[in-house]
């Protein structure tokens, strides 16, 4: 950040025992180093405080988009239903209509057993060769 290079940090400790005096020096030093602390610790605050708000913002637009969205598909919706309903459709069946995989029995009817059932392969029967202990 600073660039200091090996001579000038020399000559910067130079100075300070030279100016502060080499008894003071440490007492220095923990002030210094307490200072620098409590700046990183508000320079985290503001920073933390900064991408708040800009997530914030981002979940405010997101919201925005979404609800445009919402709206839109409500509108589409509304007119789908206003058209089944001039052709004298239940809403039901429109639906049927635009559905891409529809369920090939109706709703009401129970499963019989022809109907397919998918299940997995059935485990083999294991036959262990532990003796039973005798019950107590």
């Amino acid at each position: 950040m600073f660039d200091i290079g090996a001579s000038e940090l020399l000559v910067l400790v130079i100075v300070a025992i030279v100016v502060i005096g080499p008894k003071d020096l440490p007492m220095a030093l923990r002030t210094a180093g307490r200072w620098v602390a409590k700046m990183r610790r508000v320079s985290n605050h503001f920073k933390s405080g900064i991408e708040t708000m800009i997530r914030e913002a981002e979940m405010e637009e997101m919201e925005r988009k979404w609800k445009e969205q919402n709206e839109r598909i409500m509108r589409e919706t509304a007119a789908q239903e206003a058209a089944a309903e001039a052709q004298g459709q239940t809403v039901a069946a429109a639906e049927d209509q635009n559905d891409p995989f529809p369920n090939p029995l109706p709703s009401d009817a129970p499963p019989s057993a022809a109907d397919p059932v998918m299940i997995g392969p059935m485990p083999p029967e294991e036959k262990t060769a532990r003796p039973e202990a005798p019950l107590p």
